[in-house]
């Protein structure tokens, strides 16, 4: 039976009213400044060279004795990302050391984002760069899960070509986590000769359920991982070598699965499955320490999890459930208590002291 144009007006005026709180309540989030964190004594010594970026930047967002630390930046996740900012730095032997290189949506509102960022970190070292979502929503099939789809989530296939090409090494990190070590031990992971990045793999996860039969049944496809002791590893925790990444063109070979992906569906699970595609089995192994992950939960229920066996410098909420919105429920896991003490949000009943 057909809509009458009355009702479909009220319904059009309650998804615009909908999409306007959703939009008002994100604008309208307020972040504490944090505490200033200095370097130690014996804390390399960065100073102001000529050859600065563009003539303006601080040289530390070029030099090679700075740990690059990249991450993406969205409304959606930028009190995540405060969080993991704040732990970081005050877990670091040295933090005005940490250069930040922001990645956003070309459509996002940067100067907002930037302006968010100075205003609780002052004195923070960072740059904000814009990815052009268009490069990649043509490439993106549909995921199990919604949230897996942001073209921003792709953003870490293209660090190579977004960040200048002084920057030579970076740690990439999601912003649905916390340090509680330093960076600068991970940051300095050797690569070894040939390897372009490093991550912690889980060799005991089921690793063929990452691709589709379809993948599987074609010998041109499932022999991609012939000689190679392919391991599952998280994406949301790298070091990556960028020069040996641009030499390699290795954002044109994940392309080149994606394009593949949209023929054949041989995945399910948007950005992750490409990069196993191309590393899987040629990887440095890092300790499990470095990414405590699925503190989320599982992507359907989100339900609780522990902390895997053994030592904690990382703790990772990837899944579906994130500590901050679990808090705001009033229904946190028992983990949720340990991202609680990095969490920038001014409430409105704080007080100012």
């Amino acid at each position: 039976m057909p809509k009458s144009p009355i009702f479909l007006h009220f319904l059009l005026l309650l998804v615009l009213t909908v999409f306007a709180a959703i939009a008002n309540a994100t604008a309208a989030q307020q972040f504490k400044e944090a505490p200033q964190f200095y370097n130690s004594p014996d804390c390399p010594v960065i100073t102001e060279e000529d050859d600065q970026l563009d003539g303006e930047e601080s040289s530390i967002l070029c030099s090679d004795q700075a740990v690059h630390v990249a991450m993406t930046l969205d409304t959606a996740y930028i009190r995540g990302s405060m969080a993991a900012i704040l732990s970081v730095l005050q877990h670091s032997s040295c933090p005005q050391n940490i250069a930040f290189h922001f990645v956003a949506s070309a459509t996002a509102n940067a100067s907002h984002l930037r302006a968010t960022i100075s205003s609780s970190f002052p004195y923070l070292n960072f740059q904000v760069y814009s990815f052009d979502d268009s490069s990649v929503s043509r490439l993106i099939s549909t995921s199990i899960r919604s949230a897996l789809d942001c073209p921003l989530n792709y953003a870490r296939s293209y660090l190579a070509n977004l960040l200048p090409l002084c920057v030579r090494r970076v740690v990439y990190l999601d912003s649905d986590l916390v340090l509680v070590d330093d960076i600068a031990k991970l940051a300095a992971t050797p690569l070894g000769d040939n390897s372009v990045l490093a991550a912690p793999e889980y060799c005991n996860a089921n690793f063929t359920s990452y691709f589709t039969l379809t993948f599987w049944s074609n010998p041109a496809l499932s022999l991609t991982f012939a000689n190679r002791k392919a391991c599952y590893f998280n994406t949301g925790v790298m070091v990556i070598d960028l020069d040996r990444w641009r030499e390699g063109d290795f954002t044109t070979k994940i392309e080149e699965w994606m394009e593949l992906q949209k023929r054949m569906r041989i995945y399910e699970l948007g950005s992750l499955p490409p990069f196993l595609l191309v590393f899987a089995g040629n990887i440095v192994p890092v300790d499990h320490k470095w990414n405590q992950h699925g503190l989320g939960g599982d992507n359907f229920r989100g339900l609780c999890r522990d902390l895997h066996p053994g030592p904690v410098s990382l703790l990772h909420w990837s899944g579906k459930g994130k500590p901050w919105t679990r808090l705001d429920a009033n229904r946190p896991c028992p983990l949720d208590a340990l991202w609680a003490p990095y969490d920038l949000l001014q409430t409105p009943f704080a007080l100012d002291s």
